[in-house]
C-alpha cells in the first residue's frame, strides 16, 4: 500500500472517530430519577461483588418512614454494554481486568452522564476499588439527579411574588403549588393529587432568636412544631403538625447561598390523626441582615413511595436564592 492509500486510510478512520464522538455527544441521556444503570458479569453480580454494590447503592434512604433504596439498580451483563444501556444518565461498568482502576468519564455516550469504570485485578480487589470510591460516586450520583430534576421541572416553575416582596428570596415552585396560607410572617405553598399532597413552609426570624452555639437539632424541632402548632392542623382542634422524635433525624451542616445551612430529615405527624410522612427542611443563616430563613418541604402520599416527592421538594428548596 503506498503512501497516499495509508493517509487516506488514517484520514476517514479519523473522521469516522470523531463523527462517532459527536454523534455520542449530541445524544441526551434518559433514565428515571434516581435510577442508575451496572454493567457487570453475572457471575460478579451474583456474587459478593454484586452484594456490595446492592448494599451500597440501594441503602435505604435518610429520613423515611418506610425505607426506601437511595437508587433503583438496573444490572446489564457486559455483552449488553450498547444501545439503550449507554444512553443511561448513570453507568457503573465493573470487571475483572490487568490493573486495579477507577475512572470517571463524563459524557462518554450522552450528555449529561457520568460513566464510572471499576477494574480489579481479583475480586478481593474490586471490593476495596468500590469501597474506596462509593462515597464520591454517591456523592456525584445524587449532584447528577438532582439537576436531572431539576431540567424535568423547570419549564413549569414560577417564582411568587410574595416570596420576593415578603422575604427577598427567590424560590422557584411548579405552577400546580398554590398558596393554602400567606401573612407577614409565614408561607405554606401546596400541590393537591390523586394519590396525597406536597407541601412548603416558608418563613424567617432574627438571628439572636437562635443560639448557634447550642443544640441545632432540638432547636429545629421546636421552630418546626412551633409552625405545625400556630398553622398546620387537623380536623380536630387539637390536632397539629409536630416532628415524631420516636423515628430518626438526620442533622446536616451544609451551605446554601454561601450561607451556613442546617439540612435536617425525619417524619412529621399529624397529632390525634394517623396522617404522618416524610420532611426536609434548610435553616439557612445570614448574619450580615440578621435573620435566619427557615424552609420545609414535606409530603402526604400513604399509598405510594416517597422518595421521589421528597427528592422534587430537595430539588426546589436548593435552588433558592436569598437577596
Amino acid at each position: 500500500m503506498n503512501k497516499t492509500a495509508i493517509l487516506l486510510v488514517f484520514t476517514l478512520a479519523t473522521l469516522i472517530s470523531c463523527s462517532k464522538k459527536k454523534e455520542d455527544n449530541s445524544r441526551h441521556s434518559t433514565g428515571k430519577i434516581n435510577a442508575i444503570s451496572i454493567v457487570i458479569d453475572n457471575q460478579l453480580w451474583n456474587g459478593v461483588v454484586g452484594d456490595s454494590i446492592r448494599n451500597k447503592f440501594a441503602s435505604p434512604v435518610e429520613g423515611l418512614p418506610k425505607e426506601e433504596p437511595i437508587f433503583d439498580i438496573n444490572q446489564y451483563p457486559t455483552n449488553v454494554m450498547e444501545g439503550f444501556v449507554t444512553k443511561s444518565r448513570t453507568i457503573i461498568v465493573i470487571k475483572i481486568g490487568s490493573e486495579n482502576h477507577f475512572e470517571v468519564k463524563q459524557n462518554q455516550y450522552a450528555t449529561p452522564q457520568n460513566v464510572f469504570h471499576i477494574t480489579g485485578k481479583s475480586v478481593d480487589a474490586l471490593l476495596e476499588v468500590i469501597e474506596k470510591n462509593t462515597p464520591y460516586m454517591i456523592q456525584s450520583i445524587k449532584k447528577g439527579e438532582i439537576d436531572a430534576h431539576w431540567e424535568l421541572l423547570k419549564d413549569s416553575l414560577v417564582i411568587p411574588k410574595t416570596l420576593q416582596n415578603q422575604f427577598q428570596l427567590d424560590l422557584k415552585v411548579p405552577k400546580s403549588y398554590s398558596f393554602s396560607i400567606k401573612n407577614k410572617n409565614f408561607v405554606w405553598l401546596k400541590r393537591e393529587f390523586s394519590s396525597g399532597c406536597s407541601s412548603i413552609l416558608v418563613t424567617q426570624f432574627p438571628v439572636s432568636n437562635f443560639n448557634l452555639e447550642g443544640n441545632i437539632l432540638n432547636q429545629i424541632v421546636k421552630i418546626h412544631d412551633s409552625i405545625g402548632a400556630a398553622y398546620i392542623k387537623g380536623e380536630e382542634p387539637s390536632s397539629n403538625m409536630y416532628i415524631d422524635t420516636s423515628y430518626p433525624l438526620y442533622l446536616l451542616e451544609t451551605a446554601l447561598e454561601g450561607k451556613t445551612a442546617y439540612e435536617t430529615r425525619g417524619t412529621w405527624r399529624l397529632k390525634d390523626s394517623f396522617m404522618f410522612g416524610p420532611f426536609i427542611s434548610y435553616l439557612i443563616v445570614d448574619p450580615k441582615k440578621n435573620r435566619i430563613t427557615y424552609l420545609v418541604g414535606f409530603c402526604y402520599v400513604p399509598s405510594k413511595d416517597r422518595r421521589d416527592f421528597m427528592h422534587e421538594l430537595e430539588t426546589i428548596l436548593k435552588e433558592v436564592r436569598i437577596n
